[in-house]
């Protein structure tokens, strides 16, 4: 929520602190069917996109985040040709997935539309693939679209969901794993958001657990720098349902013929080392 008019602020709730974006003008505001979503041009961060009040992307370092959602998993399963997005409204994790050349068709699910047109308008080069002939876009549950899925339907399944809330909260269940399980080919993976490893580590326990529980051989939990979401602190996780998620295609992720501005092998090797804190409670 604004404090005044020069200034964004996003209370980060049960946490008390906060964040705050000078901005120099609102330029969008609208309620859709399932959110109120507004785009404000800040002095910093270039533009910032909210949904329901909380910061969702901005221009300056969303790059870290949709490089982290969808290259680590990529590059871990030995040849991704059909991948998933669930959520992903503003397309950023879409373009990453498809500057894969195995990639050969990438379904991105995402509830609301509105999001994703509002992105197209205010974040074009986040949407810049969503001509792409590999890309298909669906505005429907992503929930039921996995449960939905036919058996050995994909490689890959990226879960680039909002915090586990409200309708997203399903997506964090044991139930949608092992669905994921069903709808992943057999070297299949699926990776999703895993929140603040210092605010939430509950939270990614949970979802180790969970996956473990739907049938998934290993699980990993990845961390990554992202200042504009709680904590500054930020993590995905990762299971396959067969092999070890600790080999990769390093000759590939290193030789990769496409530009990143975070992610290399280095820091994807670096990124599974966990804190002390973490490591005891994932045991």
């Amino acid at each position: 929520m604004a404090l005044d008019q020069t200034w964004y602020t996003e209370q980060w709730a049960g946490q008390g602190s906060a964040i705050s974006l000078k901005i120099a003008k609102k330029v969008h505001d609208e309620q859709s069917q399932y959110q109120r979503i507004e785009i404000y041009e800040t002095e910093t961060f270039g533009t910032l996109m909210t949904l329901d009040g909380l910061v969702m992307v901005t221009d300056r370092d969303n790059f870290v985040y949709h490089e982290m959602m969808s290259h680590p998993a990529l590059f871990t399963h030995p040849a991704p040709k059909r991948v998933l997005i669930i959520g992903g409204g503003d397309c950023g994790t879409l373009r990453e997935v498809l500057k894969h050349s195995t990639v050969e068709q990438a379904d991105q699910v995402e509830l609301d539309e509105r999001v994703t047109r509002v992105a197209e308008q205010f974040f074009p080069e986040l949407c810049e693939k969503n001509a792409d002939p590999r890309a298909r876009l669906h505005f429907t549950d992503g929930i039921q679209w996995v449960a939905d899925a036919k058996p050995d339907s994909y490689d890959v399944i990226i879960v680039d969901s909002t915090d586990p809330v409200g309708p997203a909260a399903g997506l964090f269940s044991e139930t949608f794993y092992m669905n994921c399980f069903r709808a992943l080919r057999p070297r299949g993976i699926v990776v999703g958001q895993s929140e603040s490893p210092l605010f939430h580590p509950d939270l990614i326990v949970s979802m180790h657990r969970a996956m473990r529980a739907a049938g998934f051989a290993d699980t990993a939990t990845l961390q990554f720098h992202q200042v504009t979401y709680p904590s500054g602190w930020w993590s995905c996780t990762m299971a396959c349902k067969a092999g070890s998620l600790a080999t990769i295609r390093e000759d590939a992720a290193t030789g990769k013929d496409f530009p990143t501005r975070y992610y290399n092998a280095a820091l994807h090797t670096a990124a599974r080392a966990l804190p002390e804190f973490l490591v005891q409670a994932l045991r």
